[in-house]
This record gives C-alpha cells, sequence and structure tokens, in this order.
C-alpha cells in the first residue's frame, strides 16, 4: 500500500501541472509576443470590445499526454510548465539530499507562476523535513532583454517580448498560499538575477535549479551560487534543450573544469551531481 506522504506528492505533482484536467481554450492572444501580428492585433481588440459583455475569442490548444509528460507546452492553466518527468527529477534529487544528508537549502532562479519551488516546499513538508529553506528568486516581470554588449550570446532573444512570462511576486506568493505552503521558509529573492544574487544572504545550497532560458540568466546564476552549491548537491538546468543555456552551460563547466556527468532529465532538462 502507497504511504500517504507518496499519495500527496503525486497528487500535488498533478495539480501543479494541471495533469488532472483537459486543458481548457485560452484568449487568442495569451501566449502571443508584443509584436504581434495584424491578425492577433485585430483578434485582441474585438476581446477588448466584447469583455464587456464577459466574453472573449477563445482557442483550443490540442494537448497531448507526451507533451504534458515532457513540459512541452506553455499551459494556460498550470502553476508550472516544466512537466511530469521534471517534476519526478526534482522529487528524486530532493529525496536523495534528505536521505544521504547533504546539507543546505533549495532554490530555483527563474520561477514563472511558482510551481516548481512549490513542489519543493511540499517535498520537505511530506518527507519531514523541519529545516531546510525553499529561495524563490525571479524578476517578477518577465526576462530583460538582451544585453549584448555583456553576452552577445543572446542576440536576437524574443522572450522579454512575452508578457505571459512576467508574474508578480504577489500572484506567486497567492500560489502558495493557495497549496498551504506560504511560510517562514519560503524567501523570496526580487530582481534581476546580476543585480540580487551576488550579494543574497543565502548558505550552503543542496539544490541550485535554474530555469532563466537565456546565456545571461544562466551565466549570471552559476557565477553566483554554484560555489555554494555543497559536494553532494544537485545543479538541475530547465532550459538545457535551449541553445543559448546549452551554451552557458558548456562555457561554464569549461572554465571551471566541470566534468560531473551531465545526465539528461528528458528533451529540456539535464542536471548534474556536484562531486
Amino acid at each position: 500500500m502507497r504511504r500517504s506522504e507518496d499519495l500527496y506528492i503525486d497528487l500535488l505533482k498533478k495539480a501543479l501541472s494541471f495533469q488532472l484536467w483537459p486543458e481548457p481554450p485560452m484568449p487568442v492572444d495569451y501566449f502571443a509576443g508584443r509584436n504581434r501580428t495584424v491578425w492577433r492585433r485585430i483578434l485582441r481588440r474585438l476581446s477588448g470590445l466584447i469583455s464587456r459583455w464577459d466574453l472573449m475569442i477563445a482557442e483550443t490548444r490540442p494537448v497531448t499526454a507526451a507533451e504534458r509528460i515532457g513540459g512541452e507546452y506553455w499551459p494556460g492553466y498550470a502553476d508550472t510548465m516544466i512537466g511530469l518527468k521534471r517534476l519526478d527529477n526534482i522529487e528524486t534529487c530532493v529525496r536523495s539530499v534528505i536521505s544521504d544528508d547533504i546539507e543546505g537549502d533549495l532554490i530555483e532562479t527563474g520561477v514563472w507562476r511558482g510551481g516548481s519551488c512549490i513542489f519543493m516546499r511540499g517535498l520537505l513538508e511530506a518527507l519531514g523535513d523541519r529545516e531546510r529553506c525553499v529561495f524563490v528568486a525571479d524578476s517578477f516581470e518577465g526576462l530583460p532583454p538582451p544585453d549584448v554588449d555583456r553576452y552577445p550570446q543572446d542576440a536576437g532573444d524574443t522572450l522579454h517580448q512575452y508578457d505571459v512570462l512576467a508574474v508578480s511576486e504577489a500572484e506567486v506568493r497567492r500560489n502558495f498560499e493557495r497549496y498551504g505552503l506560504m511560510d517562514h521558509r519560503v524567501v523570496f529573492l526580487k530582481g534581476f538575477f546580476a543585480d540580487t544574487l551576488p550579494t543574497a544572504d543565502i548558505g550552503p545550497l543542496a539544490i541550485l535549479r535554474l530555469d532563466g532560458d537565456m546565456y545571461a540568466s544562466t551565466m549570471d546564476v552559476l557565477e553566483a551560487l554554484y560555489d555554494k552549491l555543497v559536494p553532494g548537491g544537485y545543479c538541475i538546468i530547465d532550459d538545457y534543450g535551449l541553445s543559448t543555456c546549452e551554451t552557458a552551460v558548456t562555457d561554464f563547466r569549461a572554465r571551471r573544469r566541470i566534468s560531473d556527468p551531465l545526465v539528461t532529465i528528458d528533451r529540456f532538462g539535464v542536471f548534474w551531481r556536484k562531486s
């Protein structure tokens, strides 16, 4: 018989990723960048006109089981977009550092609606860990425009144009509260990584999870926090499937002569355990 904590973890995973329900229709321009096509701008204006009657123009987006498991689409209602495989990876890593008595807190850099961090906090609660904190680091304003003077690798990146990626700190806090997991062991770090992380009051880390997409976001986090990741801790890269992120990880590992095996999670995510 499965234990109650395992059932809770499984249910939390499915609720955060909206696995329990079919994907509802979404407003036609919800996932569009600011440089929308003329057609979408027209539809958006029409949606605005009919919204006074609580109506909207929506579109259905068929989502396959494989896309849900692999986190291969941008969800409209889920609290995380990483999919079940990467949630399973978080669970495996958190269970490992607890069972192996690896010291340190947990952090995610780039949290969107907070789902991965909520899952981390839920795991600590379910597994009986009463000491570790979960750091929630994000600008809460979306991604920054590329700074090609510092990092030419980000030239042409358009993720800063997507308003859907800008989720406020207040909304993320509310999401923690909805799951009953907002307490003093959840620590918010607001700001762009280059500004906040080098001087942040963060102690030893057992889990360092990066979800910043861009070369700059990835490199800034690794430079600021990798030395705080303890041996036996896990470095998880959510966006390794993006060329900018992969290049940043490759450059950092080469510069630091990191030879710990890079393990594939799914078509996007990878991780390694620090030796």
